[in-house]
């Protein structure tokens, strides 16, 4: 019995296959004579560049005219060419012309490096001749556009734009377009001696000779051509003289992107070089090139996509004499945006040389607007080597030097110091934490709180009169101060120094290191406090955060947000309101003007301008050894009507044998 079972199931079970296998065999065949889905199959293997596939769907009358190998290489040239993406087919009629032969009309979309392309058209598909693969395509090439024939040849034509140039706030260039040297061979002169020549060209260049043989085996390359090697400044004198003396070699003036204040502005301005392959992959759709330069640093990468415009191209046919036949889709070029910055050149200049031999940097600003006149660091690299080419000997000089000319200072954060000192007393008032009248008492040049053991705090200057804010901001004070931050206590003071931005990046065109009060969420305890008050401790600051903090003392208590790109219109925006009391920045900004007046900023008096400024003297090892090395800082700011208002951040590596804020000083009081 249950063998019977069994074997009913075994029948039921081939009867269901074998009706499954009938409407599978009939859906399949159905598909298959089905003249639409054999187009729209076809066009899903354009989109998939499956060429060999598109071949074998052809009738044996259309493979007869062209082969295999010459089909696909005339449809891939095609699509790749124009980088189409996204074919799309809509059936609008379908006739059967006799009853071997269906014409269908249909729409066509695809994107291209134009744009999109749209348009209609016809294509005949034939039974096969045994009648069991359905339907086969007749091909020819105005199957890819009606307009084109057998013999016509799909251009593509691409107009660069022009990369927009950075200007200070003058008009003056700090990157565009410039002349450039372009270094070139004749390779009829070369002589007798062409391969030693051709050495000589490569060491002075810095390129290989296997590169300068590639170039010269071009296949346009003729014995009088001009065949361009490398582009050097137009100012290397020395280099295009022995370059000249090798036999072959030819200086021809081109235009290329520079940057006329070099060293001055370059980790501002940043630099561009060719793109590579990796980035042209992240860049895909973006209208670069194999032939593209992209900004690699400083604005010029911050500012790239409204710099280097899009390039206008165009797609046309053109028949066999080569003559523009008909035109199929064209994308207007569109030159990148000039962009106007605040920056003053002749500030920028005069800074970085008058620091250029040693590491640090200047930050300024327009006080009462937040305008940046200046960003300068130093030591300094020349964009214009970048953007010319650089050889890896070049790279790895910049690279291993000790003093870091690839840093831009202005955008680390830093121990401050001294210049600390208003900020802990501005904190204090706005809090209510700290009073102008409070004094404390302490004699000689340390102290220490009970229970601190060894640990104790020493200041510089002894003073006579009471130890309250305005003396102790004069004569830089550390005792004072340290003793404040403990009034003030660990929640006032953190939570004042958050409220002007300690702990976050700060609203700005480039990204700048945060600020901070502690190595981690708190200050840990009493003794890093005391010290936090006058900028040591675990207080960074990054300079141009300094500068905004210092503007509330100029703005009665409203830190002025800083801005580099030049805009329409007055109106000043801040980064903080209200970040200290009126009354709080009215009465640092009166102590830092006593500072310069008759304090440790007195070399920074000017006739007939009214100056305010902090001095600061920043241990960098953390330790109160006479001979640790420091930070040097002078902050100032104008506060009188002149016309010439300005607020400067200066900061000054290995100050201590430098003088620190005095030597700042000298290098910045010409700007008053």
């Amino acid at each position: 019995m249950n063998k019977k079972i069994i074997l009913w199931v075994i029948v039921v079970v081939a009867i269901i296959l074998a009706i499954a296998g009938g409407i599978l065999l009939y859906t399949s065949n159905k598909t298959k004579s089905n003249p639409e889905e054999i187009w729209k199959q076809y066009i899903s293997y354009i989109n998939e560049q499956n060429y060999e596939k598109m071949y074998d769907m052809l009738t044996e009358d259309s493979k007869a005219q062209i082969s295999k190998d010459d089909f696909i290489s005339r449809n891939k040239n095609i699509y790749d060419g124009i980088d189409m993406t996204d074919m799309k087919v809509e059936i609008i009629g379908i006739e059967n012309e006799d009853s071997k032969t269906s014409k269908i009309t249909y729409n066509s979309t695809m994107d291209t490096e134009a744009g999109q392309i749209d348009f209609q058209n016809t294509v005949r598909l034939t039974k096969n001749k045994d009648n069991k693969n359905g339907y086969e395509i007749n091909w020819s090439s105005s199957l890819i556009f009606p307009q084109l024939s057998n013999t016509d040849k799909v251009k593509i034509k691409t107009i660069s734009a022009e990369r927009g140039s950075i200007t200070d706030k003058d008009g003056q260039l700090l990157a565009g377009k410039g002349s450039v040297s372009s270094v070139g061979i004749v390779p009829g002169k070369l002589g007798e001696n062409k391969n030693e020549n051709i050495e000589k060209m490569a060491n002075l260049l810095g390129v290989t000779v296997d590169s300068i043989n590639k170039s010269l085996s071009a296949s346009w390359v003729k014995d009088d051509s001009f065949v361009p090697i490398k582009k050097v400044s137009k100012d290397d004198n020395n280099l295009k003289e022995q370059l000249l003396q090798i036999s072959g070699v030819k200086i021809t003036t081109d235009k290329g992107r520079t940057y006329p204040l070099g060293e001055a502005a370059a980790h501002l301005v940043g630099y561009v070089q060719n793109i590579t392959a990796e980035e042209l992959q992240e860049n895909r759709g973006k209208g670069y090139t194999s032939t593209s330069v992209i900004g690699k640093a400083g604005l010029e990468r911050i500012f790239e996509d409204r710099l280097k415009g899009k390039d206008g191209v165009e797609i046309y046919i053109e028949d066999s004499k080569g003559t523009r036949k008909t035109d199929i889709a064209k994308i207007d070029v569109q030159n990148g945006e000039d962009i106007k910055l605040t920056i003053d050149s002749n500030i920028q200049t005069k800074l970085y040389n008058e620091l250029k031999d040693n590491e640090g940097c200047f930050v300024v600003m327009h006080p009462k607007t937040g305008a940046l006149l200046a960003l300068v660091s130093t030591p300094s690299y020349n964009p214009n080597d970048f953007a010319l080419g650089m050889n890896t000997e070049k790279w790895n000089e910049i690279k291993d030097n000790e003093n870091k000319p690839m840093l831009a200072r202005y955008l680390q954060s830093y121990c401050p110091g001294s210049t600390f000192k208003p900020i802990t007393g501005a904190v204090g008032l706005t809090t209510n934490s700290l009073k102008v009248e409070d004094t404390f008492s302490y004699n000689g040049l340390s102290w220490k709180k009970d229970g601190w053991g060894e640990y104790d705090i020493t200041t510089l200057t002894a003073y006579n009169g009471p130890k309250n804010l305005r003396n102790a901001l004069i004569y830089s004070d550390n005792i004072y101060f340290a003793q404040a931050a403990l009034q003030i206590g660990k929640s006032n003071f953190t939570s004042g120094l958050k409220k002007i931005k300690f702990g976050e990046n700060i609203d700005f065109t480039l990204t700048t290191s945060k600020s901070q009060y502690s190595n981690s969420d708190d200050i840990q305890n009493e003794k890093v406090l005391a010290d936090s008050g006058y900028g040591q401790g675990e207080i960074l600051v990054n300079p141009i955060h300094m500068a905004s903090i210092y503007s509330a003392f100029a703005n009665d208590g409203n830190m002025i947000k800083p801005y580099l790109e030049a805009k329409d219109g007055n109106k000043t925006e801040y980064l903080v309101e209200n970040a200290f009391s009126k009354e709080a920045a009215n009465t640092i900004k009166d102590d830092l003007i006593q500072v310069v007046e008759q304090g440790t900023a007195k070399d920074m008096k000017v006739a007939g301008r009214t100056i305010a400024g902090k001095t600061g003297t920043a241990e960098l090892k953390g330790s109160k050894d006479a001979e640790a090395d420091v930070l040097g800082w002078f902050d100032c700011f104008t506060t009188d009507e002149n016309n010439n208002q300005l607020l400067i951040i200066s900061m000054v590596e290995n100050g201590r044998d430098l003088g620190g804020s005095h030597y700042l000083i000298s290098k910045i009081k010409s700007l008053f």
